[in-house]
């Protein structure tokens, strides 16, 4: 199958791997350190509350390792139910899940085993039983159409290579009226494809 103009030629399978591997050691080794930044000084730079952070458990803040705030947006609502896109440790959908109260309900979905084992178990310490974490990928969640009345999401969008086919996953399982709140890297030029191409730039 041709792949669409405008969508980068790679081994999505070895690019999901690549991927995972590398947020495998954010979620087991967070104080070995990477190129991006992480942790409480992440947090901070993005604008969370202190207050809000240090509500977490310590392990999952540790291995935070967003780009951006999803809740600059606005504070979810009691009672709403929200799938969060590539949920990685928790950090995300822990504060999501205070915000909407046990009347709500959070679906937390990554890909990478030790980031679901390290929100669940934040979930677990905070005794929210109204977090679900799932295994899954952001171009086709294991969420059933028009079950959310929001979808958070964190620095994932921008680890896919087919943009569209996230963007329309989100839109399947949001409900009428349902919003997107996302925090990602945004290109203000356009990249060329030789570079979109490049899964060492992907991965690395």
């Amino acid at each position: 199958m041709t792949t669409p103009p405008g969508i980068a030629n790679v081994d999505r399978d070895e690019l999901r791997a690549r991927v995972a591997e590398k947020y495998r050691n954010v979620a087991m080794h967070p104080e070995l350190g990477f190129h991006f930044h992480t942790g409480a000084p992440l947090a901070k730079m993005l604008g969370y509350p202190d207050a809000v952070v240090s509500s977490l458990p310590a392990s999952t803040v540790d291995s935070f390792a967003g780009t951006g705030n999803p809740f600059i947006f606005g504070d979810l609502h009691p009672g709403e139910v929200v799938v969060d896109v590539g949920c990685g440790a928790g950090f995300d959908s822990l504060i999501a899940a205070g915000q909407v109260g046990p009347a709500g309900r959070v679906i937390s979905i990554d890909m990478t085993p030790e980031m679901r084992a390290k929100a669940a178990a934040g979930a677990a310490h905070m005794k929210l039983h109204h977090v679900e974490v799932r295994e899954g990928f952001a171009e086709s969640l294991p969420v059933a159409d028009g079950t959310a009345d929001v979808v958070i999401s964190n620095g994932v969008i921008n680890l896919c290579p087919d943009k569209l086919a996230v963007f329309r996953e989100m839109f399947r399982v949001l409900r009428p009226g349902g919003r997107v709140q996302a925090g990602d890297i945004l290109v203000h030029r356009e990249v060329p494809q030789e570079a979109k191409d490049d899964i060492e730039l992907w991965s690395g």
